[in-house]
């Protein structure tokens, strides 16, 4: 048995024109979509990069009305930081410079010392006092601790200016004979 072949038929034209509008159809929907979802996202990214509603506005028509090109421009102009990225960075500095602020100078001086000192390493100002029942340190205005409820007594100004020399350093005074 011999197998006879059959000559291949063309499809006719209008059979040629259904398929290339349907294929035309398909990739203008995916194109439209496309270029939808291009609209949406320049207009959300927007959102989050300005507050201002014009802008916002004018950036989803740029890529509306130049569908391709639009993006690119949107691209090239649109702001470099996010709102949160922009927010983020001022929490950053603030926290900085409040570290900075918050760190304690000396009274006599204005050098930065040390919370924990009591008196200042470089003029020896008094800084705090140890409380007399529990010995945590005081500020030198409290006159009662904080940590134990105990009565302090007052520094004057004449010892917290020039702090007594300790028993065993030799005093400047001079022998009058």
């Amino acid at each position: 048995m011999r197998l006879q072949l059959q000559p291949m038929q063309l499809p006719s034209t209008g059979e040629i024109a259904s398929i290339l509008t349907t294929l035309f159809a398909v990739c203008g929907a995916v194109i439209a979509a496309f270029w939808l979802s291009l609209v949406i996202w320049t207009f959300r990214d927007m959102r989050r990069r300005s507050r201002d509603p014009f802008a916002q506005i004018m950036a989803a028509i740029l890529v509306a009305v130049l569908p391709f090109v639009g993006i690119f421009v949107y691209l090239i102009l649109r702001p470099p930081e996010t709102l949160a990225e922009r927010y983020e960075r001022a929490l950053e500095e603030e926290a900085l410079l409040q570290e900075i602020e918050e760190r304690p100078r000396c009274p006599g001086c204005g050098r930065i010392v040390d919370p924990r000192w009591q008196i200042c390493a470089h003029c020896e100002q008094p800084l705090q006092k140890r409380c007399v029942h529990c010995v945590e340190l005081l500020e030198l205005s409290w006159t009662r601790c904080p940590f134990c409820t105990a009565p302090q007594p007052m520094v004057s100004a004449e010892i917290s200016a020039n702090p007594a020399p300790a028993a065993d350093e030799p005093t400047d005074v001079a022998i009058q004979s």
